[in-house]
């Protein structure tokens, strides 16, 4: 199985930009393999494994769908279902409970 290497980006003003949108003092968010953090640090991010394994599920779904594919999908879908329905977050909320979602990652 190869590793699938991701990086921490903190204090990510695209990550400003989306708790803004959300309304939220904390947020991570996903572009490709690299997970962008807002209102936390990376070391208080990592001690949530709930939400590494969130944010790591998203970085597979960047690498099996592309980036385009992913972004036209997330952005159709938030307007057809709400964004809590996205099947792209859905997935990445189950992942929140899979102990095994984090074998085979490398976090930089």
């Amino acid at each position: 199985m190869a590793i699938l290497k991701c990086s921490i980006r903190e204090g990510s003003g695209v990550a400003r930009l989306a708790a803004w949108k959300m309304k939220s003092s904390r947020i991570a968010i996903v572009f490709g393999s690299v997970i962008h953090l807002y209102g936390v640090s990376r070391k208080e991010f990592l001690a949530n494994t709930a939400w590494v394994r969130h944010e790591v599920r998203h970085v597979r779904q960047y690498r099996e769908a592309g980036l385009w594919r992913f972004w036209w999908r997330y952005v159709t879908d938030w307007v057809r279902y709400g964004y809590y329905n996205i099947p792209y977050e859905r997935d990445a909320r189950e992942a929140e409970g899979n102990p095994l979602e984090l074998e085979g990652v490398e976090i930089r």
